[in-house]
């Protein structure tokens, strides 16, 4: 037992004992074939016949054996093309047998000749002997290997070609760590279907009926049916069922398997339901932009600045210069380059973007052509706690770098905004709003005086699914470590959009912006953050996590705003891309008032800084914050 059990859990059967095999089989369906077609009497008189027909036979199938390699399949992959190829060489070998028996019989005599009814019983015998050999081992195989412990009784949802090919991948897998018990359709005419060898099961009212009666404790969604898996109703109901989704890419013949079985397919995080259809972008517009370009990327070690690298990266620009202050992940980035694109061009460069003379030295040596501005301090609490920060790096940063690319002749700034900017509540939303009322006022002047200088694009959008020190990333953590999950308000809401999205979205309005305009994003629907907790945990599979309210945060809102109507915005020509109509600032009156809040933040008093900083942004009225009380301050 211990020698077969060694045998048959190795992932390939030697060839020399399906060879071994093969040539039993050959013997015995002579014996056989003998015995069908004379009596134990008659046998007496054809033992001769039975020894040569037994020699030719077995010398026949060895070299066919050998000609199409009938013994070097993977007998747990055996499919249709090897019964094939098994067939062809059985054929080849009794009708080489038959032809040999008829010269016997002209030259020998009829005495020593195989029968010829013997060859053709033997023939049907030996094929069939074959083929439910394979068949023996793979059940064989697949008994010494399953380890129903961990195995997960398994529906597959889709029934095409992706969700077949699914099927057959985890059939073949060497871990058996789901078992398929069925699919899953939507189209009617697949009702009451059978598909490789199991029920077929429609996504209606019974689906739950029939998980429980086939105790399915695993969904595996075809590439095909990913867009489908987004429908929030049907993901509750299958994880209020305790069904762990998993999501299969398209599947391939060279899938890689490790301890878990095929790499590829993967527990469906939130990021995969909360995607929306993918952008569709200028693609030669961009290009034109970008290829043959000096470009330099700040905040390049960020979650958008890392990504908009990536993109442009894409578009084979002459030179790409990444600066940012975080060494240790601008390293990182360092190293990404040098793996995927070791050609390009790409000084990394550490350096503080509110330091004017670094910065300088940075225009004067590179003399970028494109600017992509993602830098900035992001976290709202953290910036309502360090005000003068926010200004200095924000601010007195984005001032720099606008002034710069103006000197440099930069041809295109693009400036990474945020939807916090919109009737802000805080801190950092304000910061950012003062950064676009200066780019917006500088490119109204350039415009204004006639000259062909820098085209100055603001794009403003909201969260972004897994950025740095965003939700996602946090509740992940959180229910990793048992919980609780902690949420600001049961009422909050956010709107998400993936990095690459977001940043194919800024590459896009980089393109098409003529200066000055400030363009917002088709962000979708909101996502109420509770919801998105409850169904992060259900996707975990944990059952003891909680959630805590912790109350919302220093100039926190329950909303966040991006003015996205159609009585604040004018559409463009992408149908995710609107510009927004905003009010307008006097360049020179807004450089005075910003540099008097610059030199403000220097004085690290911060309630004197918020001061300047609703002046300068009426419609500023703080959240939950100790600066609340300047709203409602005398005037």
């Amino acid at each position: 037992m211990s020698f077969l059990r060694r045998i048959f859990s190795s992932k390939v059967l030697p060839s020399w004992i399906i060879l071994l095999l093969d040539t039993i089989l050959v013997a015995v369906s002579v014996i056989v074939a003998f015995l069908l077609r004379y009596s134990f009497p008659e046998l007496d008189q054809v033992r001769l016949q039975a020894w040569v027909t037994m020699g030719m036979t077995l010398i026949c199938s060895f070299l066919f054996s050998r000609l199409f390699h009938t013994y070097s399949n993977v007998l747990r992959l055996s499919s249709f093309a090897d019964v094939m190829n098994i067939y062809v060489s059985v054929t080849l070998t009794y009708l080489t047998c038959i032809i040999g028996s008829v010269i016997l019989e002209f030259t020998v005599g009829e005495f020593i000749a195989p029968p010829i009814p013997v060859l053709l019983i033997a023939y049907v015998v030996t094929f069939l002997l074959m083929a439910l050999l394979r068949m023996v081992i793979k059940s064989i195989y697949d008994v010494f290997n399953e380890d129903r412990s961990r195995t997960l009784n398994t529906f597959i949802y889709g029934t095409k070609v992706g969700g077949v090919n699914i099927a057959k991948a985890i059939r073949l897998s060497t871990t058996n760590r789901f078992h398929l018990k069925g699919f899953i359709a939507d189209d009617p005419a697949m009702k009451g279907k059978v598909l490789m060898s199991v029920n077929v099961y429609m996504n209606d009212d019974t689906l739950l009926d029939h998980i429980r009666e086939n105790h399915v404790r695993a969904i595996i969604v075809s590439p095909v049916k990913v867009e489908k898996l987004k429908q929030a109703d049907i993901v509750n109901r299958l994880l209020r069922e305790d069904v762990t989704i998993y999501l299969a890419p398209d599947v391939t013949d060279d899938w890689q398997q490790d301890s878990k079985g095929p790499r590829q397919i993967r527990q469906v995080q939130i990021e995969d339901l909360l995607g929306r259809d993918p952008i569709k972008i200028n693609m030669q517009k961009i290009s034109s932009h970008l290829e043959g370009k000096r470009v330099l990327v700040t905040g390049a070690a960020g979650s958008i600045g890392s990504e908009i690298m990536r993109q442009v990266a894409l578009f084979n620009p002459y030179q790409l210069i990444l600066v940012d202050q975080a060494e240790t992940p601008l390293h990182d980035i360092r190293l990404e380059l040098k793996r995927c694109w070791s050609e390009l061009e790409a000084p990394t460069i550490v350096a503080d973007i509110s330091n004017k003379e670094r910065m300088e030295d940075i225009f004067r040596t590179y003399k970028p052509e494109y600017v992509f501005h993602a830098a900035a301090y992001k976290h709202v609490p953290m910036m309502e706690d360090n005000v003068s920060e926010a200004i200095q790096n924000n601010v007195k940063g984005t001032k720099i770098l606008a002034d710069l690319s103006v000197k440099y002749g930069v041809e295109r700034f693009v400036m990474v905004s945020t939807d916090k900017a919109v009737n802000p509540s805080n801190v950092m939303g304000c910061s950012k709003r003062i950064c676009e009322i200066y780019v917006q006022s500088l490119a109204k002047k350039i415009q204004k005086e006639g000259s062909a200088g820098t085209q100055f694009i603001t794009t403003r959008f909201g969260n972004v699914l897994g950025s740095n020190g965003s939700v996602i990333p946090l509740f992940r953590k959180q229910i990793e470590a048992g919980g609780p999950v902690t949420v600001t308000h049961p009422e909050i809401i956010r709107y998400f959009m993936t990095i690459p999205e977001a940043c194919q979205l800024v590459l896009e309005a980089g393109s098409m912006g003529k200066g000055g305009e400030i363009y917002i994003f088709d962000m979708g629907e909101p996502v109420k953050i509770l919801d998105l907790a409850k169904k992060m945990i259900r996707l975990s599979g944990r059952q003891d996590v909680k959630i805590e309210f912790t109350g919302l945060r220093h100039g926190e809102k329950l909303y966040e705003e991006l003015l996205a109507t159609k009585e604040n915005t004018k559409p463009t020509s992408h149908d995710k891309i609107m510009i927004a109509n905003v009010r307008e600032y006097d360049f020179d009156d807004i450089s005075d008032d910003i540099d008097a809040l610059i030199e403000s933040s220097y004085y690290f008093d911060s309630m004197r800084t918020v001061g300047r900083m609703k002046d300068l942004v009426p419609e500023f009225k703080s959240l939950n914050s100790p600066y609340s009380v300047l709203d409602n301050a005398p005037q």
